[in-house]
């Protein structure tokens, strides 16, 4: 039984998985005498059933483990190291046995930011005792009744320990407690409706296998066209209605993830809702997958028959927020689930900070972190929307992977890295600016999708785009192109990165690109199409619109440095003289 002093918390968090323990953590790291209940009715010792969907870590979410929680070290000696994306097509759907059978698009350099395969249960059970040492409560039991106070009153949680129940309060409440959606059913916050996530109606199967025989995928011989383990990037294999994931999750054990996403209206869920009909599928259609799995000793099996789903509110004017699964999932493809907990946990920390310390914007705080967050979740729909139909075509979803990659390096990892999305004066006009991009029936990714419809529907083979090579546009631009320095001059600060540089290029080779497939697809005359150079005029538009912003914006920073402690070791430095000594270190023998 805790005492009744400890029952009183400034934050009580629900749910100690993934995004529990890292809002903990981050919590604590901006404000170390933050007094946090973090509940959870399992064991530290995590099990297996504790391995989901999630595992695989993207750019944003390894720099977020890794410096805002400070735990690269920890990753690079406790989980798998990921060398990017690789991407799958049968040739033959008879013949699916080796690679070889595929047409692939493979990483072919090693990538300049570090990213991870999270072991989850081994990354929930650390956290959750490095909480613990830094000061946190640890309650090991179940929520069973709360009630939200509305404005900044005082929300009261009913928690039940062993035999025992306690009751906590606390002015913020956050729900990570995952799909046990306590906060979205208490007050109707969720949305499963196909209609309102983009059409996706979507289900998951997935399995832990260890001591597979890995040879099976690659034997590691051929060298001329990698510069980057294959084994170690996420495999994506694709068919008709449905993708799959591969990639190692465990090194000592040669332990394998492999998990489905199928599409319900091509595959129900009484088709692949067990082992042996995941079994019977993968032996069917990617006969490689089946025999990596044979090859090992299964440790454990899940199925997810109702994946994607939305919530209405991520972060409340009654204090309140919603993180992780508990709030969202859309697929997988990405990673997005991490990537959106990861800015959540910022913007929540944030908002707490802003509200207990007083802050006049507080309230703004809250409003514009929470409109950024719902949008951010629906971007995602809309990037997913109709993968039923065009995963399973190389061609056309290869287009798709390169602008998805481009708008994904060229703008959300630098906004990130440089926090512009905590600043009021740039996440306004991005949030406004996603109707144009997202949202619109004319929008430029809605449009473009449109456009692979009337491609698929012609039969057209427009080519393969490999989105990690840089010869396919001008100037050796890929889509993983970063368009500042920040990685090479350690433009770590809030808004020293230069996102206004990607923005500007970003749109700048999108336009390129849009000229490129309307060209493969539709010929000259769908280039000189009027609607086709309308749109090139807007992307344009867009383009010069960020440049004369990175213009305002250099201008402002022409007096900062990249990186102060960088400026300050400069500055250091003007004091250095050479000296040709050394010490003495040795006794001198008495005479």
């Amino acid at each position: 039984m805790l005492a009744t002093e400890q029952q009183v918390f400034d934050v009580v968090i629900m749910g100690a998985g993934f995004a529990g323990n890292c809002q903990t953590r981050h919590l604590l790291l901006k404000m170390p005498n933050l007094k946090i209940a973090l509940i959870d009715p399992r064991p530290i010792e995590r099990s297996t059933k504790d391995q989901k969907v999630g595992e695989s870590l993207v750019e944003i979410t390894s720099i977020f483990l890794s410096r805002e929680l400070g735990l690269h070290d920890y990753l690079l000696e406790n989980h798998v190291p990921k060398y990017g994306l690789s991407f799958h097509w049968p040739k033959d759907l008879a013949k699916t046995e080796t690679t070889e059978d595929y047409y692939n698009i493979w990483v072919n350099r090693t990538p300049s930011i570090d990213s991870f395969q999270l072991n989850r249960a081994k990354l929930e059970r650390d956290l959750l005792k490095m909480n613990q040492k830094m000061g946190t409560t640890v309650i090991n039991g179940r929520v069973t009744e709360f009630e939200l106070a509305p404005d900044d009153n005082v929300h009261t949680i009913q928690v039940k320990v062993g035999d025992s129940k306690i009751e906590l309060k606390a002015k913020h409440l956050i729900d990570a407690a995952g799909r046990r959606f306590l906060i979205g059913k208490k007050v109707d916050n969720l949305t499963f409706d196909p209609q309102e996530l983009s059409g996706i109606d979507t289900g998951s199967v997935w399995l832990h296998v260890r001591n597979v025989n890995t040879t099976i995928f690659d034997d590691r011989h051929d060298f001329n066209t990698r510069g980057a383990s294959r084994l170690y990037t996420t495999n994506h294999w694709f068919g008709h209605g449905h993708w799959l994931w591969m990639f190692p999750s465990d090194v000592e054990d040669k332990e394998m993830s492999i998990g489905l996403i199928y599409h319900k209206n091509v595959i129900s869920s009484q088709e692949i809702n067990s082992l042996d009909k995941l079994k019977a599928f993968l032996k069917a259609n990617h006969h490689v997958l089946y025999d990596l799995i044979e090859s090992g000793e299964l440790v454990d099996f899940h199925h997810l028959p109702r994946l994607a789903h939305m919530s209405k509110e991520l972060i409340s004017p009654d204090n309140w927020y919603v993180l992780g699964d508990a709030g969202y999932m859309i697929d997988p493809f990405y990673s997005p689930g991490l990537v959106l907990t990861s800015m959540a946990i910022e913007t929540v920390t944030e908002t707490i900070r802003a509200k207990l310390a007083g802050d006049a914007d507080a309230d703004e705080k809250q409003q514009l972190y929470n409109q950024f967050l719902t949008q951010y979740q629906k971007r995602y729909a809309v990037l997913y929307q109709r993968h039923d139909k065009h995963i399973g075509n190389a061609s056309i979803m290869s287009w798709r992977i390169y602008l998805e990659n481009m708008f994904w390096f060229g703008i959300i990892v630098p906004m990130y890295v440089g926090k512009w999305f905590l600043d009021f004066r740039f996440l306004k006009p991005f949030i406004e600016r996603a109707d144009f991009v997202f949202f619109n029936k004319n929008g430029l990714f809605n449009d473009f999708y449109n456009q692979l419809d009337r491609a698929m529907e012609k039969g057209k083979n427009i080519g393969l785009m490999d989105y990690d090579r840089g010869d396919q546009l001008l100037w050796g631009h890929s889509a993983s192109k970063l368009f500042d320095n920040f990685l090479a001059n350690a433009k770590y600060e809030p808004l020293r990165c230069n996102v206004f540089a990607g923005i500007k290029s970003t749109y700048f080779f999108t336009a390129l690109f849009y000229l490129k497939f309307r060209f493969k697809a539709f010929g000259l005359l769908g280039v000189l199409a009027p609607a086709s150079v309308w749109r090139v005029m807007q992307i344009l538009w867009l383009s010069f619109n960020s440049a004369i912003g990175e213009r305002v914006y250099l201008h402002k920073t022409r007096n900062l440095p990249s990186n102060s402690a960088v400026n300050k070791t400069r500055d250091d430095f003007k004091k250095y003289r050479h000296q040709p000594i050394l010490n003495a270190w040795r006794e001198v023998p008495e005479t």
